[in-house]
């Protein structure tokens, strides 16, 4: 694995850099002109929603569960949703979760029509459409990558954030407008109808698909394979705990955002529009400004700066009473907000390899959406407890605090862009009759170090072995012969014979010239010794020989030196 890098090192921009590059390629420029629609209909169904619940109760907790609920699925589903992202064609994964999406904008629009809404069935229906998003967004976030070179990813990466930006901006403003004129059911609808561009695009979209050598893993083992990934990513790790905090800390605004309008600013849905429209305003200027940040400071400096600013412009929030000084507030609570988010977003993208993008950005999803949700719902009772500038005050002074937490999870500050191999390696020679659900499949790796290498060797091993299990092997050791001491054996486990085969063709260019290093400290006329074995052999014993099924295996022989490949 490439580690992680959350800001390039000094250049001059090139073309390639600029934040229009990406437009320049059609099927990107139609999906992000679709989903800008879609993205104002999502956000005029918020402000519907919100302001349909702060009319039916008083209670602000019920009022900040409207947030939970399009949030929570997003941290429940993210992670089946980005191995179904990862499995089966993202463009029909995302035709399918839009649909759903649709679905439960309709049912709520025509309930709301009937008079028949009540808070827990608008919390119900906000869960539905959650839903669906969640299962929309790793198929589309990683369908990136097949709509334009990989040059301009950070730049298509920051327009989809400005995408949702612009309709933040103009969306709650709008939707303020549209509930103040027609009433909630009016934002349901219109909702409803801005999905259908979306819908239409990806349905005309010819994607090119590209055959695997090797049958789709199946739900479950792909869910285990997306999280045994992370869980051997240590610098992902890092972005992710950052980004849940961040959420938390700054699920405030969102959360509370109807409350301020009301009962800190005595306004009605116009000015609540107004006040996320602002926020949104920042984050759109946040997100032109990605390219700057990223060239200019480090990951950790950037991620520091950006809670600072949020949280000194929540606390202005909390003790305004002017809705001047509260929408200033939030632009640059908005800027700093779309700043830390695209950064992390961006770290992920940039480093996940391609058999693992749906997943990772599934976790980075519930990462986020898991800390807005949880801080949500806190803040809710929060302020219900406190009042709504005591819950904002704390909410700021904890983002404020949040840097603290570079001490012991410092964000990554090298790395580079994905570098999937290219190249599929062939399969090893075998002469028992395996199928693909043979296993568990044994490996065994025999080196002969010189011992004055020893500490050299044993610590590359130790990323060695992090490549290895979070590509899918399990049980990883490394022992040394006590009667022989140049004599070391890396041994691990894959569960079946296919997931070896997968297991052996994920690693990276990256990640194959780390396994070659390994075989440099070699020494002796024969080469490395490669065994893979059967440890439960019992299906290759048999009363009468039979061939092996030539669908899952060929038989070749590998040159395990040149290669690096085990």
């Amino acid at each position: 694995m490439t580690p992680l890098r959350m800001i390039l090192p000094k250049s001059n921009a090139s073309s390639a850099d600029s934040i229009g590059a990406p437009l320049r390629h059609a099927i990107f420029r139609r999906i992000w002109l679709a989903s800008l629609i879609s993205n104002l209909g999502l956000l005029i169904q918020g402000v519907g929603s919100a302001w349909a619940m702060t009319e039916m109760t008083a209670s602000a907790d019920m009022v900040a569960l409207v947030q939970t609920a399009l949030m929570l699925p997003i941290m429940l589903i993210s992670l089946p949703a980005g191995a179904v992202a990862d499995m089966h064609d993202r463009r029909i994964v995302s035709l399918v979760s839009l649909t759903i999406a649709l679905i439960g904008a309709t049912a709520l629009a025509v309930m709301a029509f009937l008079n028949l809404t009540t808070p827990w069935m608008l919390l119900a229906f906000c869960f539905v459409v959650g839903s669906g998003m969640a299962l929309f967004g790793p198929a589309w976030q990683a369908s990136v990558t097949e709509q334009v070179p990989s040059e301009t990813l950070p730049a298509a990466v920051a327009l989809n954030g400005i995408s949702y930006n612009i309709a933040r901006s103009f969306g709650p403003a709008i939707g303020g407008l549209v509930v103040a004129a027609a009433g909630a059911v009016a934002a349901f609808v219109l909702n409803a109808v801005m999905y259908i561009p979306l819908l239409i695009v990806l349905f005309l979209w010819k994607r090119r698909q590209e055959p695997s050598r090797l049958p789709p893993e199946r739900l479950r083992r792909a869910i285990v394979s997306g999280v045994r990934y992370i869980v051997n990513s240590p610098s992902i790790r890092i972005v992710l705990a950052r980004t849940f905090v961040t959420g938390f800390a700054g699920g405030s605004i969102s959360a509370l955002m109807p409350l301020v309008a009301r009962d800190l600013l005595h306004g009605g849905p116009q000015t609540y529009g107004i006040m996320l429209g602002a926020f949104g305003m920042g984050a759109v200027l946040g997100a032109l400004n990605i390219g700057a940040v990223r060239r200019r400071m480090g990951g950790e400096a950037s991620v520091r700066a950006c809670a600072l600013v949020m949280g000194v412009a929540i606390i202005v929030v909390a003790f305004s009473a002017m809705s001047a000084i509260t929408a200033a507030a939030l632009v640059a609570a908005g800027a700093a907000w779309m700043l830390a988010i695209a950064l992390f977003n961006i770290g992920v993208q940039l480093s996940a390899p391609r058999w693992v993008a749906g997943r990772s950005l599934a976790i980075f999803q519930a990462a986020i959406a898991g800390g807005i949700a949880i801080g949500s719902w806190v803040w809710g009772q929060v302020a219900d407890s406190v009042g709504v500038d005591h819950a904002l005050l704390i909410s700021g002074v904890m983002m404020l605090a949040s840097p603290l937490l570079g001490l012991w999870l410092r964000m990554p500050s090298v790395g580079g862009p994905n570098d999937a191999a290219e190249d599929w390696l062939a399969d090893p020679e075998v002469r028992l009759p395996l199928t693909g659900r043979s296993g568990p499949v044994v490996v065994e790796v025999e080196y002969r170090v010189d011992q004055g290498h020893a500490r050299s060797f044993h610590t590359l091993m130790q990323h060695v072995q992090l490549s290895r299990q979070r590509n899918g092997a399990y049980g990883w050791s490394i022992a040394r012969d006590i009667a022989d001491p140049e004599l070391w054996t890396e041994r691990y486990l894959c569960p079946t014979w296919l997931d070896y085969l997968r297991q052996r063709n994920r690693p990276t260019q990256t990640e194959r010239a780390l396994h070659q290093r390994a075989m440099r400290f070699h020494r002796g006329p024969e080469p490395v010794r490669v065994r893979r074995m059967l440890e439960r052999p019992f299906g290759s014993v048999r009363w009468k020989e039979e061939a092996p099924d030539r669908a899952a295996i060929e038989v070749m022989t590998i040159p395990t030196q040149a290669s690096g490949a085990t």
